[in-house]
């Protein structure tokens, strides 16, 4: 809980800390990484950091967290609690870590606010983050502790048994332990870590949805070489796993994590994706075939094409192994190669929603956005509709509206 003369402090300084916070955050992270540069060994995404996503992620979630901490001074945000702890864990985030974040992070608010920030502010903004940070790495330490991980020795090797080309930009590997061990549990949607070491020496690390069914002895992801356009440089990971993994060789995984998840419930499920958002929608399929689940099952998904729709004949093979599950799909070109297919975006109007159906959401921003606004017209419950983000969580960070 935060104080009363903290919350005072905090409601009245809000406004200009957080319209200060993207610079803040600039400023946070350009000083860290020049001062402790193995920090960007494996930890943060470089190209997130080019593009400015992870600072506006952090900016969002501060801001947001300390919304919630006015708005509710006995709660938690435990939605975006949830989500940052997960992506943290998949990243062998240590609780020595977030002393560091803290110094660099208080440092630059003192660059940029100056005189603005008086013992009273800081000591009220402080309390902020150090009650966001102990939510955190309690969270984090209890699912380190589920998933038996060592959060100083997160990583285990996987021998890729099979590569498989889905289209020419997307692949799946198959994988199992090197070791031989136990394959670590998992539950539907969750995905892992990649960790991989880039030419110039530096590691990189991505998270992949797991697109098979989390009981089996095997592991599959499956990867979209992320292309360059215009400005926007091609994705480091995606383009080295593409270039340089063949069976036989080794990939550096964490344990599965994620908090978006197939509950074990009886309702209907509504699994709408777009694009490469597809696996984890595969991996709850293949959990429920594997099951012999008996829940009604509609999934709904978008692609530019045919022939670029990754595992849509797993789709369609497991949706012909479930005892009530039909499939539609939309595509913005040669809709007519798939004789029953939309054509242009997915468009819910006049859909029949199940009702009491649980949704589960994965593409790219605008269009979760675009498919929830249409659930919520539809009569659908915000609270029915979970969503998976992979990078920094734009959405959850500045709200979702």
């Amino acid at each position: 809980m935060l104080s009363p003369e903290s919350a005072a402090v905090v409601r009245a300084t809000l406004p200009a800390v957080g319209g200060a916070l993207d610079e803040i955050t600039a400023r946070f992270y350009g000083t860290m990484f020049s001062e402790q540069p193995e920090l960007m060994d494996g930890l943060f995404n470089r190209g997130n950091q080019a593009r400015g996503e992870q600072r506006q992620a952090l900016a969002g979630s501060i801001a947001s967290f300390a919304q919630a901490l006015l708005a509710h001074p006995d709660a938690r945000p435990d939605a975006l609690l949830a989500r940052i702890a997960h992506k943290h864990a998949a990243l062998g985030v240590t609780e020595d870590q977030y002393t560091i974040v803290h110094k660099y992070l208080f440092r630059a608010i003192g660059d940029v606010l100056g005189e603005a920030v008086t013992p009273e502010v800081a000591a009220a903004w402080d309390e902020v983050y150090w009650l966001m940070a102990g939510a955190l790495i309690a969270r984090e330490a209890r699912l380190y502790q589920k998933a038996r991980v060592d959060p100083r020795k997160p990583w285990r090797q996987w021998t890729v048994i099979e590569r498989r080309e889905e289209t020419p930009d997307v692949v799946s590997f198959l994988l199992r332990p090197a070791d031989g061990g136990v394959v670590p549990e998992a539950r539907a949607g969750q995905y892992v870590s990649v960790r991989a070491l880039m030419p110039d020496g530096i590691h990189q690390t991505r998270q992949y949805s797991l697109s098979n069914a989390p009981g089996d002895r095997l592991r599959r992801i499956t990867v979209k070489r992320v292309a360059s356009v215009a400005d926007a440089p091609e994705g480091e990971v995606s383009s080295q796993l593409h270039r340089t993994v063949r069976a036989g060789d080794e990939l550096t995984l964490s344990a599965p994590f994620g908090d978006v998840v197939l509950d074990d419930a009886d309702t209907p499920l509504l699994l709408v994706s777009a694009g490469i958002g597809c696996t984890p929608m595969v991996g709850m399929l293949e959990h429920l075939a594997a099951t012999g689940s008996t829940r009604p099952v509609r999934v709904l998904h978008a692609d530019r094409t045919p022939a670029g729709h990754a595992l849509r004949a797993d789709i369609l093979r497991l949706v012909g192994h479930l005892h009530d599950a039909k499939a539609e799909f939309w595509y913005e070109e040669n809709a007519t190669e798939q004789p029953g297919s939309h054509v242009g975006l997915m468009d819910l109007d006049g859909l029949d929603v199940p009702c009491g159906a649980d949704v589960y959401l994965c593409g790219s921003l605008p269009f979760m956005r675009a498919v929830r606004t249409q659930l919520l017209q539809a009569g659908v419950p915000a609270r029915s509709i979970r969503y998976e983000v992979f990078g920094p969580d734009l959405w959850l960070a500045h709200a979702e509206g």
